[in-house]
């Protein structure tokens, strides 16, 4: 996890108010810092904030190795197929970092070709002096970030987080510009001109969701059987043993729910099998001893002997770090908002009393698996599978950029085997009436059947119902938003919600809330709502009008 950052056609910049654009990053990655101008590439500027995850003394950014001096990278990635990459196509490494394969590939294949041979998680900006262009990338999923500002002018601004070129905007008098996500599983290829500026030339996906991956494979399609539930095991552990990949310590988000449950549960495992130097940590957070996740997580962390942290908030915690959250995730959207508050502060308490840096967590399992609440009231499973390749492709906008943006706030960098493509590859092209949750009622049932011989967790953890984030945290009488919900309610006036549709015709609040959320977004990133939160998080097939899972019918957690 690193903080890459570059502007290019920025004619007569202000270095000073450059570099305070690419600080804005730092928290990403605080092992190593370089800014720096390219004299090949007129009115551009290059950062990058390393944090150190495989180490090598060689792998500060933009990279450039000898047999390949014109051509500069900026990747924010793991790639978890660089060996393999390497012996398969007798890539000459130079610096031993898992990146240097990109400039390799790019140089052999081209840049379609370079990014579907990547298996892991990256965002990446590829310039070659050469020919004055550059590439932008970014993984199938967008587990790792990346946005552009665009303008009018020509000047295109890459940056690991928002945060990262607002501040460039300032100076852009009479130009019209945005900020946006890259869209994942996407490359785009830019022309410089002679004065710098940069031309779109081509923006295309190089995957599409529920393909087979083009690398070679972790395991092999040819071992696969009939054994569906053998098949998921299989996958699952190799998508949590190719992210072991680190010499950092290793350990992982326990809420004692299925997905995080089954995640940590391997990671003990393989850890104990790769005869890793130190135990792993796990880490649960909750509102007083008897919140649900905290009950649940405790139990886990017994069971497959974790070194296991809980962090207990308070009422007045929530409050606190409320607005540094809103800022920290560059979003207004409510549901993102709710489950991140946790989330960031159990991330603060990691950075702050312990050595683990590497974080394993069970993001996207609901989406790949149907594991929301909702899909209960799907009108079949046809749509049920539409609607989980509906939340898979959106899940940078939600779940993903939670768990990227509080993670790497505190320096930080999370995995998520539930997201590894060919686990994701082997599910979504499972019948889709075996996918949709069982008898109407259990959701993510064939990731629970194929693990419930196995003694890997406790079997009431196993078949534990789903449980909202934001409610295990807190107690069943009184959610985390109710506390938030009382807390506002003399922050936002009546008549400021009543106008709420002249202030912000975009998403228009409907509660004090979301209008408290709205303001504070728009206070870090003014007028940038339509890009950047194209729609908030709502569950289907209900009429619900709070997002939040307790209010739908089918809730049954404790």
């Amino acid at each position: 996890m690193c903080g890459i950052w570059a502007v290019f056609g920025i004619e007569n910049a202000d270095v000073t108010k450059c570099e305070c654009a690419f600080g804005k990053l730092r928290h990403r990655g605080p092992d190593a810092t370089r800014f720096q101008r390219e004299n090949a590439l007129p009115n551009a500027f290059l950062g990058f904030h390393r944090l150190s995850i495989v180490s090598t003394p060689f792998g500060i950014q933009p990279l450039r190795i000898y047999q390949y001096p014109n051509t500069l990278l900026l990747c924010n990635g793991e790639l978890y197929n660089f060996k393999e990459l390497g012996k398969e196509y007798d890539l000459k490494y130079e610096t031993g970092s898992d990146v240097e394969c990109v400039i390799h590939l790019y140089h052999k294949f081209g840049i379609e070709k370079c990014a579907q041979q990547l298996d892991g998680v990256f965002a990446f900006c590829l310039v070659d002096l050469e020919t004055q262009c550059f590439y932008i990338a970014r993984d199938p999923y967008g587990v790792r970030p990346i946005f552009r500002l665009v303008t009018s002018e020509g000047i295109i601004g890459i940056a690991s987080e928002a945060k990262g070129l607002i501040d460039l905007t300032k100076n852009l008098n009479g130009t019209k510009w945005y900020i946006e996500q890259f869209s994942p599983a996407s490359v785009a290829k830019y022309q410089l001109t002679e004065n710098g500026r940069a031309q779109l030339i081509e923006e295309k996906r190089f995957y599409q969701m529920g393909m087979r991956p083009f690398f070679k494979p972790w395991i092999s399609y040819d071992v696969l059987t009939d054994d569906i539930s053998a098949n998921i095991r299989n996958l699952l552990t190799a998508a949590v043993e190719k992210r072991l990949m680190s010499n950092r310590r290793i350990g992982c988000l326990l809420s004692g729910g299925l997905d995080s449950s089954l995640i940590s549960a391997l990671l003990v495992k393989l850890s104990r099998e790769k005869k890793l130097p130190y135990k792993v940590q796990s880490f649960s957070v909750g509102l007083g001893e008897d919140s649900p996740d905290l009950v649940a997580a405790r139990e886990v962390a017994k069971f497959i002997g974790s070194e296991h942290y809980e962090v207990m908030f308070t009422e007045n915690d929530i409050i606190t770090v409320l607005d540094d959250v809103i800022y920290t995730l560059e979003t207004c959207d409510i549901t993102t908002i709710r489950a991140s508050i946790c989330m960031f502060l159990i991330a603060k308490f990691i950075k702050e009393n312990t050595n683990t840096t590497v974080i394993f967590s069970g993001e996207g399992a609901d989406e790949v698996a149907q594991g929301y609440i909702y899909f209960k009231n799907a009108p079949t499973p046809e749509e049920g599978s539409a609607d989980s390749r509906r939340l898979l492709s959106e899940i940078y906008l939600y779940d993903g950029l939670r768990a990227d943006r509080t993670t790497a706030a505190h320096c930080l960098e999370l995995r998520v085997p539930f997201l590894d493509q060919q686990f994701t590859n082997y599910f979504l092209n499972l019948p889709t009436e075996i996918r949709c949750p069982r008898d109407g009622n259990m959701e993510k049932y064939l990731i629970r059947a194929a693990f419930d011989d196995c003694n890997l967790l406790p079997k009431n953890i196993l078949w534990r119902h789903k449980e909202a984030f934001s409610d295990g945290v807190a107690h069943a009488k009184r959610s985390l938003f109710n506390m938030v919900q009382d807390w506002v309610e003399d922050k936002v006036s009546d008549e400021e919600l009543a106008n709420a549709s002249i202030d912000y015709p975009h998403l228009t609040p409907v509660t004090k809330e979301s209008y408290y959320y709205r303001k504070v977004f728009e206070k870090h990133y003014p007028g940038q709502a339509a890009k950047l939160v194209p729609k908030y998080w709502m569950p289907k097939w209900t009429d619900v009008k709070d997002p939040s899972a307790r209010f739908i019918a089918h809730y049954a957690a404790s």
